[in-house]
């Protein structure tokens, strides 16, 4: 289901407390494209999925960086490194 995907992908990138409103309604956009059923028109596939994802591409970049470690971090995985040793 697309909806689970974003929703997914929305936890991954951690701005729905950024943008409450833009990640609200990328999911209300991915509930939509699950609900057409392929006898629809093929256009309003075409235009929900086509907000759908100029809505993430929004959403993606203000996205915080990923994966970056701080000091602290180095500092605690070092230590844990240490003491297993």
């Amino acid at each position: 289901m697309i909806a689970d995907d974003i929703a997914s992908e929305l936890d991954k990138l951690g701005v729905t407390d950024l943008a409450p409103g833009r990640a609200s309604l990328a999911l209300k956009l991915a509930r939509a494209l699950d609900e057409i059923d392929d006898g629809d028109s093929p256009t309003s596939q075409a235009v929900v999925a086509d907000k759908l994802d100029t809505i993430m591409a929004k959403l993606r970049a203000i996205a915080p960086p990923a994966g970056e470690e701080d000091k602290v971090d180095d500092l605690t995985a070092r230590r844990a490194q240490r003491r297993g040793a």
